[in-house]
């Protein structure tokens, strides 16, 4: 394999340019032309493609967001448009693709893959909701941005005797909710794979008040069943205490990875190079037990993810 492209899809999350980096710099030093492709799907289809070096990926390991910018293509959801797609890595001689995104860009790099390129899908996405892979990119990030959110809001909340109920994205996977809701000391987390069950929150809260505690930290998924303002409005009602929303939304995408964030985008990088050198089938790779994997494509995207039950209990016995 003599000429691979990779691309960012979907919505932006911190690594993607380390994984990009590694993408480049192991293609090259394999003997490879590496070609970027800008805006994911929809560049791909307006012809948005430039041969890259090393010097195109340098000073970006750090910096959050994607230097091919990415975006979501409607376009690429219709088989014609998929096919027009394939015809374009044709016509530039790209054998191999990197996908780099979530669930809904690794469903199309497998329609590629069943038109005959070999796609290595990269799990590129915030919310964590891949089944194949124990973290995504960017998670640990996004989950170390609400901390610190979370860190400010605790100290107004106790100035005020208030409760904050904090809204963080993940779509229908509660996973920066729960990670967050357990490192940040929440005395409840409100998740889509759960049921609601407000009258407990309720309690926690009153429970809290009476013990002496300055204030309560409920954490919400974007995901769950009931609005943050009409949750915020029941919670004043029934326990009395000031309440306020605060919705984190796209500064969760933001920022500087974490260092396991650009070590698991170098990794699945480079895995996916060496990959594409060894004329793989094509892959999804992402991480096991500490280990980088890589499943058959189709396969890893029939995977469901495994609610942490135990670690979803922890937060009511630490909360009391």
């Amino acid at each position: 394999m003599k000429r691979i492209g990779v691309l960012t899809s979907g919505g932006d999350s911190p690594g993607m340019n380390a994984a990009i980096r590694a993408v480049v710099r192991c293609g090259i030093d394999a003997g490879m032309e590496v070609w970027g492709i800008e805006r994911g799907f929809e560049g791909l289809l307006d012809g948005e493609l430039r041969q890259m070096d090393r010097s195109s990926v340098g000073d970006i390991l750090h910096r959050g967001g994607t230097i091919l910018k990415t975006a979501r293509s409607e376009r690429f959801m219709s088989p014609s448009w998929i096919d027009k797609g394939t015809e374009l890595l044709n016509t530039f001689g790209i054998e191999g693709l990197v996908v780099i995104g979530g669930d809904g860009s690794l469903h199309g790099g497998l329609e590629l893959a069943q038109r005959g390129i070999t796609v290595m899908g990269l799990p590129g996405t915030i919310d964590n909701d891949l089944g194949y892979t124990d973290f995504t990119i960017g998670f640990d990030t996004a989950v170390s941005t609400v901390l610190e959110a979370v860190s400010k809001i605790r100290d107004t909340s106790s100035a005020h005797d208030r409760t904050s109920v904090i809204e963080v994205m993940g779509r229908h996977c509660g996973d920066i909710a729960l990670y967050a809701g357990v490192t940040g000391g929440a005395e409840c987390v409100l998740l889509p794979e759960k049921e609601e069950d407000i009258n407990k929150v309720c309690r926690k809260i009153i429970e809290g008040s009476n013990r002496g505690k300055l204030h309560s930290i409920i954490i919400k998924a974007e995901g769950t069943k009931t609005p943050g303002d009409e949750l915020v409005k029941i919670i004043e009602e029934r326990t009395g205490k000031e309440t306020k929303l605060i919705v984190l939304s796209y500064l969760q995408r933001g920022g500087s990875p974490t260092m396991n964030d650009r070590l698991l985008a170098t990794l699945c990088g480079e895995k996916a190079v060496r990959l594409l050198c060894e004329e793989s089938e094509s892959k999804a790779i992402g991480i096991s037990d500490g280990h980088i994997v890589a499943y058959d494509l189709k396969e890893a995207l029939k995977m469901p993810g495994i609610f942490n039950q135990e670690m979803y209990e922890l937060i009511d016995v630490l909360s009391k």
